[in-house]
């Protein structure tokens, strides 16, 4: 049970050594993953639909 306790003393000293990162990051960080995420989901179905019409084409 002492190493139980022994590790969340531990755990919760670590955690108030972190630098949480202000709103202002986070809302940028966001705007990255959506924007990134619209551009590869773009280029995917850009492929998708040239391999349909390559496939078609074919057959």
């Amino acid at each position: 049970m002492g190493k139980v306790v022994q590790f969340v003393k531990e755990s919760y000293a670590e955690l108030r050594k972190v630098v949480w990162p202000s709103r202002e990051d986070v809302i940028g960080s966001v705007k990255v993953v959506i924007v990134s995420t619209i551009i590869f989901a773009a280029v995917l179905g850009l492929v998708d639909v040239l391999l349909l019409l390559g496939v078609q084409a074919v057959f």
